[in-house]
């Protein structure tokens, strides 16, 4: 089968397309694939450009769309680098720039705020959206713009700057061309225009809040507290309680944004949350133990690309967007990032907290993305979801319609079940079943099971109506057991799949397997599972009092001579309950049910 494929491609190759293989370098590069419209289809990366772009030709593909890129490809170009890191900065700007069909979907449309030190005398210090390359110092991208105002506001309350537009020259300053402002007699500037504060000691104000920008808190902190002291050493407490403010304002900052050991300094950390269509990478940077920056990038596969093709890509493009220079980085597994990068991927200690933390990130950011679209596109949603749970339960075909099964009883009275149906991961009430056992006699719910099994599909089948993809039996194995039993006679056994899920563990039971699975407490197929499972005992429940409280008055009545069923529903339409028929008097009776009536209710109750 596998020989038939390959000779398939090579008669469907083009002269041209033959020649262009054997022609290709055993070197690091990038090559881009085109149809005969000379459009772009895919880019990729690789180490040994002709040994990868090869095996595109001489090898079965297990998914599809890989074959159906490959019968589409006419013509390949290529571009070759110095190192692997080269290939892979070129791969990521060309997937930005051309947008190919079959590549990741890489979108880069944000902007995001940096902090700006201006190249000025008397630096300003604000906040941006546009790099000017001027000479200026620009901290970020920031992906929050309540985390700049948060550092700004720091500054401010920590270093008094300037806010005013003035070109502050020696010389326009010595002439007195400007005058202070109202900043001034708030304290918030130090009056530079006016010559009142001098350029060295303003610009040992921009030293420190160059370092706070970068995360180091240690040498304002360290001068603040000198300052501190030596104001009380010199009985100048109000401006030394005014020093302690400051030192306090950031203290507090720096614990909370401290969350490891401060030794771990300039290091990226990056994980991956995936599903069956997207991938969500998280990227946190630390600096001297605190987060400088947290960023979660949202990623569609197209050719069911794997965790470590992703991350790759995801990790260049980030490092690229915020142009990050550390040369270290924490990691999940290992990857390919060319030369001079240190991968470590932890397991134990400071290191190890920093990766899940990244990775609690990724999978918060993946459920507010479900959430999103949950609102916004439903179809999306379900389409999504019913993917996930035929991977999850190993099923050979989505669970569109699915259908759970429970039985309810007191000590083997008025014993009942229940059928509750979900359509796409929803509720459909309208489909919804309750049962009377009409052949199983006393607290047996394995024959309870067994028959109300049988008659639910014995009666889609007598109506030609549609079976389910998936049925769910709420019990263990002898639930199990007794269901399939069912399906047995019905000659549904492998047409429909068929799972028990235990109450006490969340044990899911299949067919002659012994062991259980056992689903993430937080995956949705789970909590799809349980809805099911409370929705159908909800619901057999409420049927099961329904027919305990009838039998109950219908025992208390019927034991009354001359009453029967006709008697009791226009007593209940009048009174509404028993115990209201007990209190009535016997003229109240009489004008429901007349004289003769009335007298035999009122002396059965008094």
């Amino acid at each position: 089968m596998v020989s038939h494929y390959k000779l398939f491609i090579f008669v469907l190759m083009t002269d041209a397309l033959k020649l262009q293989l054997q022609l290709l370098p055993q070197e690091p590069g990038v090559y881009q694939y085109y149809d005969k419209e000379d459009k772009i289809l895919y880019v990729g990366k690789a180490k040994n450009l002709k040994k990868r772009v090869s095996s595109y030709f001489t090898k079965n593909h297990d998914n599809a769309k890989t074959g159906v890129l490959v019968k589409k490809i006419v013509s390949v170009k290529h571009i070759v680098v110095a190192t692997e890191t080269d290939a892979l900065l070129l791969e990521n700007n060309l997937i930005k720039k051309y947008q190919p069909r079959y590549n990741v979907l890489l979108k880069d449309g944000k902007t995001y705020p940096w902090i700006c030190i201006k190249k000025e005398a008397f630096p300003r210090v604000f906040s941006t959206r546009r790099v000017v390359k001027d000479g200026s110092e620009y901290f970020g991208p920031y992906t929050s713009t309540k985390t700049v105002r948060t550092l700004l506001d720091l500054i401010k309350g920590l270093y008094p700057l300037r806010t005013c537009n003035y070109q502050l020259s020696y010389d326009n300053i010595n002439s007195g061309k400007f005058k202070v402002c109202l900043e001034y007699h708030l304290k918030n500037c130090k009056g530079a225009c006016e010559g009142l504060q001098t350029e060295e000691v303003y610009n040992k104000q921009i030293v420190a809040i160059r370092e706070i920008l970068k995360g180091n808190f240690k040498d304002s902190l360290g001068n603040f507290k000198k300052l501190m002291n030596s104001y009380a050493e010199n009985l100048q407490f109000e401006d030394a309680q005014r020093i302690k403010e400051k030192v306090e304002v950031l203290e507090n900052y720096q614990s909370k944004s401290t969350i490891v050991n401060p030794k771990i300094s300039n290091v990226d950390v990056f994980s991956i949350v995936s599903d069956e269509s997207y991938g969500y990478i998280n990227f946190l940077q630390i600096s001297y133990g605190s987060i400088i920056r947290s960023h979660t990038l949202e990623l569609k596969k197209k050719l069911e690309e794997t965790d470590k093709e992703l991350l790759e890509l995801g990790i260049t493009e980030i490092r690229s967007r915020f142009h990050s220079e550390s040369k270290e980085l924490y990691v999940p597994f290992d990857l390919d990032l060319g030369e001079g990068l240190k991968l470590t991927i932890p397991k134990l200690g400071d290191k190890k907290h920093i990766l899940d933390l990244s990775i609690r990130n990724a999978k918060y950011y993946r459920m507010e993305r479900f959430k999103q679209v949950k609102i916004t596109d439903p179809e999306r949603h379900s389409n999504r979801m019913m993917q996930q749970m035929k991977k999850d339960l190993r099923l050979h075909e989505e669970p569109r319609h699915i259908e759970c099964f429970d039985n309810s009883n007191i000590q083997g009275t008025h014993p009942v079940a229940a059928c509750v149906v979900f359509k796409n991961g929803k509720p459909s009430k309208k489909d919804y079943r309750h049962f009377n056992i009409k052949t199983v006699e006393g607290p047996d719910d394995f024959a309870s099971m067994e028959e109300v099994v049988y008659r639910r599909y014995k009666r889609l089948l007598d109506e030609d109506q549609p079976l389910p993809q998936l049925i769910i039996i709420d019990g263990g194995k002898g639930q199990l057991s007794s269901s399939l039993k069912s399906l047995d006679a019905l000659g549904l056994r492998g047409k429909i799949a068929i799972i028990g899920i235990a109450k006490r563990l969340e044990e899911l039971f299949y067919p002659e397997d012994k062991y259980p699975l056992y689903l993430d407490k937080k995956s949705e197929t789970l909590k799809v599972i349980q809805y099911l499972r409370n929705e159908a005992h909800r619901f057999g429940i409420e049927h099961h009092r329904n027919r305990r409280s009838k039998t109950a008055l219908q025992t208390e009545l019927e034991t009354i001579n001359g009453v029967g069923e006709k008697t009791i529903v226009e007593l209940m339409k009048a009174f509404k309950s028993v115990k209201r028929i007990k209190l009535a008097s016997k003229e109240e009776l009489q004008k429901v049910v007349g004289l003769s009536k009335a007298q035999k209710i009122y002396q059965e109750f008094h």
